[in-house]
């Protein structure tokens, strides 16, 4: 089962029972899980005729409609609800909880029926952001805590890691399955949150997850972002991945009003594969072909508009007007599609991104400090590359080759702070001492391991179709390690007494910190490769390079890091 099926089972089932015109209340996090699963015609068709947040205050009384509520469990959620049910808006009450309800929450809300409106409470288990099949989030406020020492502020970190832990069991229940988990050695909150895991399933909810069991159990793997600091760091040129980088893309919808020249209808899009057949075909694509891709749609769409155009007789008028709305519908995507790509392309031109990438993937990819530093240099001295983009560079510089010349990464250092711009030395030692060689680990660049060496030196003979997605995240040499039976023990250790045996069959990863959709794609491409296989991916955040940098500067900022 693929993660958004399952979302949308669980709301086919709350919204299909209950018969009669209904309004859908939602929490801030709920809103997202129910947007990326649902559209709001499909929402439509099932008589939910409004949308309101629990929290709204709102006092209108609708007595004709039943309300149906799909609530995270969180104390602050049962709260509001007690308040509706004390002076009740809607004939009747539909509560769903997106996670496991404590038996106190259940009995505040019968306490609070005292107008015996609620008809149902239910769990449904759906605590995650199903943005792709195989690619949930969950969207975690303040996700830089994972940096800072469970010490600094013990009652956060438990927060964050509380969330992490409800989000991961969630997905499991929606799946049907109990894994063996496994989590990154060198990282305190991996740790933490599998061992959490683990007591939540195995112990306390231990009967919830009392499922069948498979021949070979599924496998949970716990990492932590800071083992592979290279890939939210790089520029992208697959679809998905840039218009998160370049444009913005949260839930599924791209904001498109800040730029220039933008219709109107185009200020706000949905990507969605589940409901663009386009984009479905096309999320993964490199740059390049996606161009060739939408000059055929385009071409597709004249052909189109043009047969519409020859209207003669009655007989033509009633099949224009039967595939009209199939003509809106396509007339709207070519727009949208075109309208991004359009977009990525200028600010490609305009921030010099191919000239700046090409030195970004040779430093994620290719060994060589003196050539490196050389060009690195180079662009730090052209005043057309913008601050930010010299910024990622010089961190990518720092992570290869910390140890290497110390007075060369001073240099780069010194002329990168002598720019007008507002980054600080700062920001490059807070992520040598969160990401750096010592924290790390896994074997980022493929040195340590004479079969990653080797297959380093394949790829190198055999050239890269495309020298600006030559990069491959760690994750999928850890893919690969898991589906061989060679992940290192000692470097990702199992929780408790659990032992693997054999290749499993479902495989979550989930990484505290944050996913990109690079890694996303990386899943695709395994999954692809391996027929009856299922891996899904899942992070605390979604992150771009700007995301990643803003997580440092949070952690820069609280001044808790020690000096470097």
């Amino acid at each position: 089962m693929v993660l958004v099926s399952a979302v949308r089972d669980y709301l086919n089932r709350m919204l299909h029972d209950i018969t009669g015109m209904k309004v859908l209340i939602l929490d801030s996090q709920t809103v997202a899980f129910v947007s990326v699963a649902m559209s709001q015609s499909e929402l439509l068709q099932k008589e939910v005729f409004l949308v309101e947040k629990v929290d709204s205050g709102a006092k209108e009384l609708m007595t004709h409609l039943k309300a149906v509520c799909f609530l995270r469990p969180t104390l602050e959620n049962i709260q509001y609800v007690k308040s509706h049910l004390s002076s009740p808006r809607f004939g009747e009450y539909h509560l769903y909880f997106s996670n496991v309800l404590k038996n106190t929450a259940i009995q505040i809300l019968a306490d609070a029926d005292e107008h015996e409106v609620v008809q149902q409470v239910q769990e449904f288990f759906a605590d995650f952001v199903a943005i792709d099949p195989f690619h949930f989030t969950l969207n975690l406020p303040l996700n830089h805590l994972y940096m800072i020492p469970a010490k600094v502020d013990p009652q956060k970190i438990q927060l964050v890691s509380d969330r992490m832990v409800e989000g991961i069991s969630s997905v499991f229940l929606a799946l049907r399955k109990r894994p063996i988990i496994r989590y990154s050695r060198s990282s305190e909150i991996a740790r933490r949150v599998a061992q959490d895991a683990m007591r939540f399933m195995y112990e306390q909810e231990s009967a919830l997850f009392d499922f069948r069991r498979s021949e070979t159990a599924p496998l949970l793997l716990v990492l932590d972002r800071r083992d592979d600091p290279v890939t939210p760091l790089l520029n992208q040129w697959t679809y998905q991945a840039m218009v998160h980088e370049l444009l913005g893309l949260e839930d599924n919808k791209v904001d498109l009003k800040s730029f220039p020249k933008v219709p109107k209808e185009q200020q706000e899009v949905v990507l969605s594969s589940e409901q663009d057949a386009f984009f479905k075909s096309n999320m993964y694509e490199n740059f390049g072909d996606l161009g060739m891709n939408i000059k055929k749609m385009v071409d597709d769409f004249q052909q189109k508009a043009s047969s519409n155009q020859n209207i003669q007789t009655l007989e033509d008028m009633a099949k224009f007007v039967e595939n009209y709305p199939e003509y809106r519908k396509m007339h709207g995507n070519v727009s949208k599609h075109v309208t991004m790509v359009t977009e990525m392309s200028r600010i490609v031109d305009e921030r010099k991104l191919m000239l700046v990438s090409q030195v970004e993937q040779e430093l994620a990819c290719n060994a060589g400090q003196a050539a490196a530093f050389e060009a690195v240099m180079t662009q730090l001295n052209n005043e057309s590359i913008a601050d930010f983009n010299c910024l990622r560079i010089v961190m990518l510089y720092a992570l290869r080759y910390e140890k290497e010349n110390p007075h060369q990464l001073q240099q780069l250092i010194s002329k990168l702070t002598s720019r007008p711009s507002k980054y600080k030395p700062g920001l490059l030692f807070t992520l040598l001492r969160q990401a750096g060689a010592d924290k790390r680990t896994g074997d980022l660049y493929g040195n340590r391991d004479i079969l990653n060496r080797a297959r380093n030196m394949a790829r190198g003979l055999k050239g890269v179709e495309n020298v600006y997605t030559q990069h491959q995240p760690l994750l999928s040499n850890t893919i690969e390690s898991i589906l061989r039976g060679r992940l290192r023990d000692v470097d990702y250790p199992f929780v408790g007494n659990q032992l693997q045996q054999g290749r499993p069959q479902d495989l979550v990863i989930f990484i505290v910190g944050g996913s990109t959709y690079e890694e996303a794609r990386t899943v695709h491409l395994q999954n692809v490769a391996n027929p009856g296989i299922r891996i899904y991916l899942g992070g605390s955040v979604v992150l771009n390079s700007s995301s990643f940098v803003k997580d440092l500067e949070e952690v820069l900022r609280s001044g808790r890091a020690s000096t470097y």
